[in-house]
């Protein structure tokens, strides 16, 4: 009696690793891809410009997940997320693999922020500062190499 109880047990347990591994491996995430909405153009105030492919983060869940989950972005993406008022703004990197720099944006389009090199997982708030209508994730090092600084300004259009 006493092996047969064992015996139930050992197999329960064994079931239960197994059921538990066929969840796990059916939850594996999908690799995101980037969908370019639009373009836009970052203006230097030495008259350069840069030009990103962007994908449009406008819901509440778009805004809410952006570039979580991603593994890379290219050089020459972006996203771009929009507000419908301009107000104080914070960003964070829950979830989110990949390093990034930050331009918050104020309504007429000038920035106003920088945050460079913002960390992959940090949970620390980055805040915009001053109140914006757009915020622009990019590759971490991309301001630095464009030489973008506060004041310089954007122009987007949808696709």
């Amino acid at each position: 009696m006493r092996y047969l109880l064992l015996s139930c047990l050992f197999f329960f347990i064994i079931s239960c690793k197994e059921k538990a591994k066929n969840t796990t491996e059916s939850l594996k995430q999908e690799k995101i891809t980037f969908t370019p909405e639009g373009n836009l153009q970052i203006f230097r105030k030495d008259s350069s410009l840069i030009s990103l492919n962007i994908e449009l983060a406008e819901t509440a869940y778009e805004t809410e997940t952006g570039l979580m989950y991603r593994e890379s972005m290219e050089a020459d993406q972006g996203m771009l997320f929009i507000f419908e008022d301009e107000q104080p703004h914070n960003f964070y990197m829950k979830n989110t693999y990949i390093p990034l720099d930050l331009f918050f944006i104020t309504k007429d389009q000038k920035i106003a922020t920088i945050i460079e090199d913002a960390k992959p997982l940090d949970e620390s708030s980055l805040p915009s500062e001053v109140p914006v209508q757009y915020v622009l994730e990019v590759n971490a090092g991309s301001a630095a190499a464009w030489e973008i600084k506060e004041g310089d300004s954007i122009s987007w259009k949808r696709d």
